[in-house]
């Protein structure tokens, strides 16, 4: 079992775009929301992955992440999924990723960085803003199940 430890802040400035590493565009949609568990299926170009990501504690939390076929995810996101399709352009800059939400979540961004350890010491750059670690409504479940519910299969 895998844990993941970030933390996370809104960006305040777009000047993180000429310093980008690399950018691609995310769509991804959620199999639970449930704040114990939550499964998310996301295409990036010609790649995919499920994650499943355990109920939060701070900056921490359990995460298990397989890649899967790209004709898998979509099928998963089409016949499975709880919550419409988020789209997002990640760009990464260093260690940081920058979520630039698209569509109903625009103009959201929100910047995160993986840590090694909770009490890492972090360089913030210009563009990091106020520190959202924590705060619910800033998660992506919370963010795609604000988007509304994909309506029932009959």
């Amino acid at each position: 079992m895998a844990k993941e430890i970030e933390r996370k802040f809104l960006v305040v400035s777009d000047d993180y775009k000429v310093l980008a590493d690399s950018s691609e565009l995310i769509s991804q949609a959620y199999l639970s929301v449930r704040p114990e568990s939550t499964v998310r299926v996301r295409t990036a170009g010609d790649r995919a992955w499920l994650t499943v990501k355990g109920i939060n504690h701070g900056a921490e939390r359990d995460e298990w992440e397989y890649q899967v076929p790209v004709a898998d995810a979509e099928a998963m996101i089409e016949c499975c999924a709880l919550t419409v399709p988020l789209q997002k352009t990640r760009w990464r800059v260093g260690r940081w990723e920058i979520d630039e939400y698209h569509g109903a979540l625009a103009p959201l961004t929100v910047a995160e960085i993986e840590l090694d350890s909770v009490d890492e010491e972090v360089d913030l750059p210009t563009f990091i803003g106020r520190e959202v670690t924590g705060d619910p409504y800033y998660y992506n479940s919370s963010l795609a199940a604000s988007l509304g519910k994909v309506d029932p299969i009959d």
